[in-house]
């Protein structure tokens, strides 16, 4: 099982890499102004959402379910801390949803955000980081 959690915790890393950057990418795509930065940003942003963010948060799910099967769910189903990781898992769902959506938008260029907007948006993905890991380390509950 120590294997499956190191892999966890590798697929975690990477995606959320992607989660950190996608939204600064966002930042540069809403500020630029010529069409060739506009497809550049397209190309990396597609390439950074399917090519690496899909399959590391598809092979973190799998792997998370692994360890809440075979022992987790056992060991912690009583204790809140697994809850709200879990519960921020779904809200780290959802914002990878909307990091698609946003991408979506940009490819048919019916964007309507601001950089700043992203610059704000880009930094969800660290408050949730920080809460998950004090939840998994510490078990505050």
């Amino acid at each position: 099982m120590l294997w499956i959690k190191a892999f966890h915790i590798v697929f975690m890393v990477s995606w959320f890499a992607g989660l950190f950057y996608l939204p600064r990418l966002y930042v540069y795509h809403a500020m630029s102004d010529d069409i060739i930065s506009q497809e550049r940003f397209l190309i990396m942003e597609r390439k950074l959402l399917n090519g690496i963010m899909l399959p590391a948060m598809v092979l973190t799910l799998a792997s998370g379910i692994w360890m809440l099967y075979d022992y987790a769910w056992t060991a912690y189903q009583s204790m809140l801390w697994l809850h709200t990781k879990l519960l921020l898992v779904a809200v780290l769902l959802l914002y990878h949803y909307f990091c698609r959506r946003y991408y979506l938008n940009f490819l048919q260029g019916r964007n309507t955000k601001s950089h700043i907007f992203f610059r704000w948006f880009n930094e969800l993905p660290v408050i949730i980081l920080m809460s998950i890991c004090i939840l998994v380390i510490v078990k505050p509950f």
